[in-house]
């Protein structure tokens, strides 16, 4: 699908080309049917994500641009990916009675989500200019791997180093993403 570059192919789906669409149905929808299914959803929860994704990136470039920074098809699944962990956080929130549907407007989601998700493109662009150490020490951090585990992948002397230096890596992050008139706006 990486023929064309990323702003053609947000360009397509806006447009709503059949080609584009049934490429990101035949490609990219599979994948993301897996990961929903292995993450406690259905092919059905998917194919909805998936949908909102779509939905969530052709509003978005219609109000401003988009720059994507990794492939278009990444995007969009981490955009799904996204999505699906919010939905699983709302689950776990509310009473199901499957007798009972409720219609709830969408409009305040969407908004919610675009919002999340330049919040996140946000993080991950600050994230890639951190050191290479930086970096993984965070991925393990944000991924719950024990200090102590820390420690021995970084020979770091002890579990105390090792949380100074997280809290080094965090604060130098944050700072990035601070200093980045995006962040204003999105706070504001």
């Amino acid at each position: 699908m990486q023929l064309v570059s990323n702003d053609a192919q947000i360009e397509l789906l806006v447009n709503g080309d059949p080609l584009i669409l049934k490429l990101l149905y035949t490609k990219l929808l599979p994948r993301v049917i897996v990961y929903i299914k292995r993450n406690n959803g259905t092919a059905q929860d998917a194919e909805e994500i998936f949908q909102n994704a779509l939905f969530q990136l052709i509003t978005r470039a219609k109000v401003n641009s988009v720059q994507i920074k990794s492939s278009f098809e990444g995007y969009i699944f981490t955009i799904c990916k996204n999505l699906w962990l919010k939905e699983l956080n709302n689950r776990k929130k509310e009473v199901r009675n499957e007798g009972v549907f409720e219609l709830k407007a969408n409009e305040n989601d969407t908004i919610t989500s675009i919002l999340e998700q330049e919040k996140w493109d946000l993080f991950e662009e600050k994230l890639k200019l951190l050191t290479d150490n930086c970096r993984a020490l965070l991925k393990d951090f944000f991924n719950k791997v024990s200090y102590k585990t820390i420690v021995a992948k970084f020979k770091y002397s002890c579990e105390n180093v090792a949380f100074q230096r997280v809290f080094k890596c965090k604060k130098k992050l944050a700072d990035l993403i601070k200093a980045d008139s995006k962040y204003r706006n999105l706070v504001s």
